[in-house]
């Protein structure tokens, strides 16, 4: 009897392999070639699922995007208190531990690979400016913001420290290491919310 293979599985593996290429090669040596070996599968059996590179790349930034929200999505069923709920979202966006650290890195080197073609290729929205957008007017609405700020600006304050503490997470790992990136974010929160 055949074994049935869940294509759905077999495309995120595929994903993945292209993933640990990347990171290991870099985009240069993310061939489909290099791809499909590091998956453990034929040339022909890749391209059943993706037909040309490009398909495979999107998929794989998809896919980056899906991981991210999917925890996002638990951390919010958690029923946290709003600071600490807003906390852990924020904590799942930065690069705290090997998988969202490669998952950066990838997106990354995606995102300047794309920006090199001179965007021939779509760059899937990431979604972290609205979710932040989000969380921003969460606390507002709760009342738990101080009085007096600009919530536009805010939110562009936020957005910004936490895609600029990402990178430095990612290029000084030595320097701004998980504890302290989770400090970083802690005491913007604290700064811009009235006290518990």
């Amino acid at each position: 009897m055949p074994k049935i293979i869940n294509h759905d599985e077999r495309k995120q593996q595929i994903a993945q392999a292209m993933w640990r290429v990347i990171l290991d090669k870099g985009m240069e040596g993310a061939t489909v070639r290099n791809i499909a070996e590091e998956a453990g599968l034929s040339l022909g059996a890749l391209r059943h699922y993706f037909s040309t590179q490009d398909d495979l790349l999107v998929y794989a930034m998809t896919l980056v995007t899906e991981r991210a929200t999917a925890r996002i999505e638990a951390v919010v069923k958690r029923n946290l208190p709003p600071r600490e709920m807003v906390l852990a979202v924020l904590y799942e966006i930065v690069p705290l531990n090997e998988e969202t650290r490669a998952e950066m890195q990838v997106w990354f080197a995606f995102v300047a690979y794309v920006h090199h073609r001179k965007n021939e290729l779509p760059i899937p929205d990431d979604g972290i400016r609205e979710g932040i957008q989000k969380l921003i007017y969460y606390l507002n609405q709760l009342s738990l913001l101080k009085p007096g700020l600009n919530l536009e600006l805010e939110v562009e304050r936020l957005y910004s420290l936490i895609d600029g503490i990402a990178i430095h997470a990612l290029l000084e790992p030595e320097r701004l290491d998980a504890e302290k990136v989770r400090r970083t974010i802690h005491y913007h929160i604290d700064s811009i919310c009235i006290r518990a």
